[in-house]
């Protein structure tokens, strides 16, 4: 049995919270590996970028960084006015 970071029931309140009035197990542990594959893909990006800049602390510059290269997201880290 593999071993996961993140919990079923915060992934399982998400679901609902998006309008689901209810979610198989399956579902939610889909959504629980695919959350994890992408944060592990990010976090190492981000190592990546603090090793580069010298650094031992992972920033949050280093985590909004690792999002735009590998996913770009339109505006996801835009300061709301």
């Amino acid at each position: 049995m593999a071993e996961h970071e993140i919990p079923l029931a915060p992934i399982d309140r998400i679901i609902h919270k998006a309008g689901a009035a209810r979610v198989s197990d399956e579902a939610v542990r889909a959504l629980r590996d695919l959350i994890e594959a992408v944060a592990m893909e990010i976090a190492r990006e981000a190592v990546e970028a603090c090793k580069h800049a010298g650094r031992k602390t992972v920033s949050k510059e280093d985590v909004e960084f690792a999002v735009r290269r590998l996913y770009r997201p339109p505006g996801i880290f835009e300061r709301k006015v």
